[in-house]
């Protein structure tokens, strides 16, 4: 290895001091007439992003107080920036609005339904409509009624006025033998009518 490489005559090992020093430069304030230091930065305003102006403290605070982003804009271009602000300014789509005339899997769609089995599937018939269904609670609720789940509330309701009449010890003299089922049916009223079926 030689050392007396001229590629070896650039590195320096330690740094020299610097002899000459950089003068301060100080910033005058930007409003007019004032020749205060300025050493507040303010921004400049809208479409001026990262600009700043230069204020001293009386000025900056001056300025900051009156600043508005939004000055020269209307109501609905203040309103348009601020929905596009949601989005960070930039642009969308609303869904499904870019995609092609024709479906997924219809026929001349990019995979195509050569067996037509989506196409079978699509013109299928409309199931019938269900009863609607209950609960097992409400289910029970109706069988200790003697009824089935289509009676309607008319019929709920003089069924459980008739199970009472004939099951309340007062009508049976006095027998609580048959408080039990008496306390069951009105129970499953009470059941019925929170589901607004009586």
């Amino acid at each position: 290895m030689n050392l007396n490489s001229p590629l070896f005559d650039r590195i320096r090992t330690k740094q020299e001091p610097r002899t000459e020093k950089r003068e301060a430069t100080t910033i005058k304030c930007d409003s007019p007439g004032c020749e205060a230091e300025g050493t507040y930065r303010a921004p400049m305003g809208r479409l001026r992003e990262g600009q700043y102006f230069c204020f001293c403290l009386d000025h900056v605070r001056e300025y900051n107080s009156n600043y508005n982003y939004f000055n020269g804009m209307n109501d609905a271009d203040v309103a348009r920036y601020i929905k596009d602000a949601t989005v960070g300014h930039r642009p969308t789509w609303t869904m499904g609005t870019q995609r092609g005339a024709k479906g997924f899997r219809e026929e001349g769609g990019p995979t195509g339904d050569p067996l037509g089995m989506y196409r079978a599937r699509h013109h299928r018939r409309a199931a019938e409509p269900r009863e609607p269904r209950y609960s097992p609670v409400t289910m029970r609720a109706f069988s200790a009624l003697g009824l089935d789940d289509a009676a309607g509330p008319e019929v709920v309701r003089a069924r459980y006025k008739e199970l009472v009449k004939r099951l309340h010890p007062d009508a049976n003299g006095g027998d609580r033998s048959r408080e039990e089922k008496l306390r069951e049916i009105i129970h499953a009223y009470k059941t019925l009518r929170a589901a607004r079926l009586a």
